[in-house]
């Protein structure tokens, strides 16, 4: 099983972007799914995650109002609607999917490939 994140590109500060992250198959389907990124020189850290069912979320405090996560299990698919981009948030963004609900790197153990977000100022 795949997890697939796409949309990423160069944007301009105040801007929008959607990222997506697309399972080959249902295995997902009751899994919770998180985004984290990782910027140039720095760790990775957690963004946003969802519970298998989209009831309970969890943003970090520096994109709190300004990202959005949800998820369509129909699809396979999570999203990630990332509003009023600013320079920081430049960074390649991974999804990832874990058997239940957790804001730290370890606790995931599915990982896409990451899709890079470029915010210019």
């Amino acid at each position: 099983v795949q997890l697939q994140a796409s949309g990423g590109g160069l944007v301009q500060a105040g801007g929008s972007l959607r990222l997506s992250c697309a399972a080959s198959d249902g295995t997902f389907r009751r899994y919770a799914r998180a985004w984290f990124r990782e910027a140039p020189g720095k760790e990775r850290e957690f963004v946003v995650a969802i519970n298998w069912d989209g009831a309970t979320t969890n943003y970090a405090d520096s994109v709190k109002g300004r990202f959005t996560i949800s998820r369509d299990n129909a699809k396979n698919t999570v999203y990630l609607q990332m509003n009023s981009l600013k320079p920081e948030d430049t960074a390649v963004y991974y999804c990832a999917a874990s058997a239940t609900l957790g804001y730290t790197i370890n606790w995931y153990d599915y990982w896409g490939q990451g899709t890079l977000v470029t915010v210019s100022s």
